[in-house]
């Protein structure tokens, strides 16, 4: 079987991985409308103590007003106030005790001293006594019913019969002891203390509160209670234009929505409301899709990527669906700050900002009072973008999350004043699920470390810690190669400052930088920035041979890297930083000594590519320029403008510049960066 022609295959790959995104999307979109509640949007938005400015609402059917959650609690404190607690009667408890006194009297009595003909006397008073309190009834006061636990009414069940009562008419242990002390004392010529604590050692309770039958009397009364109050009738005014949104309307506009959504639910088609619900999504889905077709083609090419984005998107609503079944308290715990985060880390602002405003349009239409939530979002989401928009130190999360912090408490002051009117009726506690939701957006980090690693993407957080000059690599090439080491820094400073000017990753760049040299350190000494003894190893090699090692630093620097798990987005740096050019110094050393010779010219020539984004060809500028400018015996405005000037014009010339998206603009704002930070190196006085 023939084999597949290049085009042909690259065909086949573009129209496989179209099917790919197609797919993913359509998944998504789908995984999105399942997760969604399947109900009705009540199509009016309502706040109590806001003018109702939309027109006559006119009830289309009758519904019943509901109670508020004031009015239920009130009617349900009254109904628990009607039942009576109920206590399980010990009859036998009476027998037993009676005879234990016997009994206790009969050992004890010989070591008490007391008369034996006074013994009968002792053992029928305390008989009658214990008999007597304990027919009469022993609890334990219940606080719950009666303030101290004194006077209120209780219900005794004894052998099935119930009998009124009032803790008035009970014992409790401690006035029952204090009775018989009372009784005792009438009685002339008897051990009180002797025969008190024979009876108190018997005294116990015989009345038991029985709990899970007065809650059973409790959940009966309560769940009888009536959640209603009068009716409205079909073609009521239910609230005028103009109204004020009190207590009363507010009340008739919840039951309304009740029972739209009842009805909605019991006659409405769902096949309908789903298709809705998927014709919103796939809209907001497809605007996505766009935006990265029109904007961000890079992204829009890599099916990883998209499959990265729609995940977070899909698990947001997802997660906000889940909320919504669940009838979480409070919406604002979720933290939707958090996919703007993740995107703008991973990606850049533009597609974060783009991405939190079809999120929060798609949440807005499944929350209650959706103009409300999407203020918040928005803003708050908006800070959170632009709170790290460059990104330089990981405490910009920490900065970030009080900046989000402040955007909610202001947007909830100023909602509240608009709402209450007054500062001292603003409930502060509903502040509490924005901080939660703040707090919970500081889980961006773990999340953008572990999409890193499944999709292999580098992110700011990843390059700070590549710039860090106590890495591995960069310390060794410090040590190995100090001159290169230096080099690299100050070409870093340069493309750093340029590319800030220019717009772009400044922190890819300076990363690209840092590494971009690394292969030197194979053979340090053959790099004219490392050789301090005055010993040049070239001189003994032919142009060819000295050529090639110089020209290998970029495919040893490459094979480091990858071996130091640099991202391919740094390495890219390492490969193009010298793009296809030649090698001139040996090239034209070459053809001056060995005129007659012929000599292929890609021998002088490195393999590329050439740059092929904005860093890279900063840095390949920078590169070039910070080498020249050691080369300056006396560096001032004029040589290093010149120079600076000369190299920019070369690269040009041989078209290094071409696919880098660097535009003319650029280059004269570049080219004046790094003449005045040159001059500044070489402490050259500048003219004002």
């Amino acid at each position: 079987m023939a084999k597949l022609s290049s085009s042909r295959q690259k065909a086949l790959l573009r129209k496989y991985a179209l099917n790919l995104k197609f797919v993913m999307t359509l998944m998504s979109i789908i995984l999105i409308v399942y997760a969604l509640p399947k109900q009705a949007k009540f199509g009016y938005e309502y706040e109590k103590g806001r003018i109702w400015n939309q027109r006559d609402l006119v009830s289309p059917y009758n519904f019943a007003i509901l109670k508020s959650n004031a009015e239920i609690e009130a009617d349900r404190k009254a109904a628990l106030a009607t039942v009576t607690p109920i206590y399980q009667r010990n009859d036998a408890m009476t027998a037993d005790q009676v005879e234990g006194f016997k009994s206790d009297l009969e050992i004890k009595w010989h070591n008490a001293g007391i008369n034996d003909k006074l013994k009968p006397k002792y053992i029928s008073t305390g008989a009658d006594l214990l008999t007597y309190v304990y027919n009469r009834g022993v609890l334990k006061l219940n606080a719950r019913y009666g303030q101290n636990g004194v006077g209120y009414d209780l219900a005794v069940l004894n052998n099935n019969v119930l009998t009124e009562k009032n803790t008035a008419d009970l014992f409790t242990r401690e006035t029952a002891i204090a009775y018989c002390d009372s009784e005792i004392s009438k009685s002339p010529g008897l051990d009180k203390a002797f025969l008190l604590n024979l009876i108190q050692d018997r005294l116990q309770t015989n009345l038991a509160y029985d709990a899970k039958l007065t809650a059973r009397l409790e959940r009966e009364v309560t769940e009888n209670l009536s959640i209603t109050r009068g009716m409205v009738q079909k073609g009521e005014t239910i609230i005028s234009k103009g109204s004020v949104v009190n207590d009363e309307a507010y009340q008739k506009l919840s039951s309304y929505k009740k029972a739209f959504e009842d009805n909605a639910r019991i006659n409405g088609d769902r096949k309908l409301v789903l298709l809705g619900q998927f014709l919103l999504v796939g809209i907001t889905t497809l605007l996505l899709m766009v935006f990265l077709y029109l904007f961000r083609k890079d992204i829009y090419r890599d099916n990883r990527l998209v499959g990265l984005i729609l995940l977070v998107v899909t698990a947001m609503l997802a997660t906000l669906s889940l909320a919504l079944k669940m009838q979480l308290p409070n919406l604002y715990f979720i933290p939707y700050c958090i996919v703007p985060i993740i995107i703008r880390i991973l990606f850049d602002t533009r597609l974060a900002l783009n991405i939190h405003l079809l999120v929060v349009l798609v949440a807005g239409f499944f929350v209650p009072n959706s103009f409300e939530f999407a203020f918040y979002q928005l803003t708050a989401g908006m800070v959170a973008i632009y709170s790290i928009k460059n990104l330089i130190r990981r405490e910009q999360f920490l900065t970030s999350a009080l900046l989000i912090t402040l955007m909610y408490f202001v947007a909830f002051l100023g909602i509240s004043l608009i709402r209450e009117g007054s500062f001292t009726t603003i409930d502060w506690t509903e502040f509490i699920p924005f901080a939660v939701s703040v707090l919970l957006t500081l889980l961006a980090y773990p999340l953008i470390y572990a999409f890193e690693k499944v999709f292999a993407i580098t992110s700011d957080i990843t390059l700070i810690e590549l710039t860090n000059t106590n890495s591995p690599l960069l310390r060794e090439m410090a040590f190995s190669a100090p001159g290169t080491f230096q080099h690299s820094l100050q070409v870093a400073n340069l493309a750093e400052n340029a590319i800030y000017a220019i717009g772009g990753n400044a922190l890819l760049v300076r990363a690209g930088a840092l590494y971009h040299d690394i292969g030197k350190m194979e053979n340090p000494r053959f790099f004219i920035e490392n050789q301090s003894s005055g010993f040049n190893p070239h001189d003994k090699l032919p142009y060819e041979e000295s050529a090639q090692i110089i020209i290998r630093h970029v495919s040893k620097g490459i094979e480091m890297a990858r071996k130091a798990n640099l991202p391919e987005i740094v390495i890219d740096f390492i490969r193009t930083h010298h793009g296809n050019t030649r090698v001139d110094y040996f090239y034209q050393s070459f053809l001056k000594n060995f005129p007659e010779k012929f000599i292929d010219e890609n021998i002088f020539r490195y393999p590329g590519p050439i740059p092929f984004s904005k860093e890279c060809g900063v840095l390949m500028l920078a590169d070039s320029i910070e080498a020249a400018s050691r080369a300056l015996k006396e560096p001032d405005a004029e040589s290093i403008s010149i120079m600076v000037d000369r190299i920019v014009k070369y690269k040009l010339d041989q078209n290094q510049l071409k696919d880098s998206d660097i535009t003319l603009k650029d280059l004269e704002t570049i080219k004046d960066i790094f003449k005045r930070m040159l001059m500044s190196i070489y402490h050259v006085r500048i003219d004002y």
